[in-house]
């Protein structure tokens, strides 16, 4: 997963469904595009210091909720109608976040220029108002 790492549970009650939170905030936030592959539940509960059942137990969750869909052969996969936006373009912008800050480029600078080629390509340009006032 190329995603943002995965914060150890907060949550001593229930780690399960702290796991659950976590994963569900980087489906629906776009972090993880449709079609990315989780990490392995026994990963998953190597990295969080968890038990490999409590990290069973929250995919489970996520399956129950629709966000994943597990498969023998193919691991467990963000379900296409779960994530807010494609894997091809959730990789799109990771590189375009690295390469900007390489270039020490900052995210408003970014945002400025998506939106006009945007609206560029979507032949939505602001024209100029023909009824407004002229110099």
């Amino acid at each position: 997963m190329t995603a943002q790492p995965i914060l150890p549970p907060t949550d001593e009650a229930s780690p399960a469904l702290d796991i659950y939170r976590q994963f569900r905030g980087l489906i629906v936030s776009g972090q993880l595009g449709a079609g990315e592959r989780l990490p392995t539940v026994r990963q998953t509960a190597s990295d969080l210091g968890v038990a490999p059942g409590t990290a069973a137990k929250a995919y489970k969750l996520l399956e129950r909720d629709g966000l994943v869909i597990t498969r023998t052969a193919a691991g467990t996969r963000v379900a296409e109608s779960a994530a807010a936006l494609p894997r091809s373009v959730v990789r799109r912008i990771r590189d375009l976040v690295t390469d900007s800050k390489s270039a020490g480029i900052g995210v408003d600078d970014v945002i400025d220029v998506l939106r006009a080629v945007w609206q560029a390509e979507s032949g939505a340009a602001a024209q100029p108002d023909e009824t407004g006032p002229t110099s």
